[in-house]
């Protein structure tokens, strides 16, 4: 299968199982999905959807959590990977919000990507599901699938980002980046990986990955 037919099966079949994908973590404004998007590196949204209503009943703008400690707010998110360094992010970036964008969230890559712990996919996640803006934000998940699917060989997910943004309209980009990786999730993992259950990769899976792990 060529690729442009493989993007026309994946924009069919992901939109048939997850037709109005919604973001995984809770928030309720632009400032509280930024806090929970830099919660969520190298953990699960389930577990900072644990920590998020907490955190949020003390601070739910960028003006009250930059007036919160870093130990108080390290406190309520302890549960959480990288606890410290996020504690001192939120802080950092909410005083940034105040002192260079009167306390709003920009809507801009460039102004984003310049506040404490956000970086090109956080900027990107907030573009897309915040402001509506075509991203296509790029987390493991996608930069697996990707390659299981032979849409790309980037060996980072910078190039995986460029191959996504290349073969997929961008009237798509903003779902797809959310169904590929609710897909990932459920049906191709990368630990206890079931090709049965794998119904996109059987069908338009890369013929040397099939045949390694036995299904050709």
């Amino acid at each position: 299968m060529k690729k442009q037919q493989k993007v026309a099966y994946l924009i069919e079949t992901l939109g048939e199982i997850y037709p109005k994908p919604k973001p995984a973590l809770q928030a309720t404004d632009a400032f509280t999905m930024l806090a929970a998007v830099v919660l969520s590196a190298q953990t699960t949204d389930k577990k900072v959807n644990e920590v998020t209503p907490r955190l949020f009943a003390l601070a739910d703008n960028p003006f009250d959590m930059a007036r919160l400690d870093e130990p108080q707010i390290k406190a309520v998110i302890r549960q959480i990977g990288l606890s410290g360094s996020k504690a001192k992010n939120l802080k950092r970036l909410s005083e940034q919000l105040v002192a260079r964008h009167g306390g709003r969230v920009p809507a801009r890559f460039e102004d984003l990507e310049e506040l404490a712990g956000v970086g090109h996919k956080t900027a990107s996640v907030i573009m897309s599901q915040v402001f509506g803006h075509p991203a296509f934000p790029v987390d493991t998940h996608i930069h697996r699938l990707m390659w299981r699917w032979g849409l790309s060989d980037g060996k980072g997910v910078e190039q995986t980002e460029k191959d996504a943004k290349r073969l997929f309209p961008k009237a798509h980009w903003n779902d797809l980046h959310l169904q590929i990786i609710y897909y990932g999730r459920a049906y191709s993992p990368a630990r206890g990986w079931d090709i049965q259950r794998d119904v996109i990769t059987q069908r338009i899976g890369r013929k040397p990955l099939l045949r390694e792990i036995g299904f050709l």
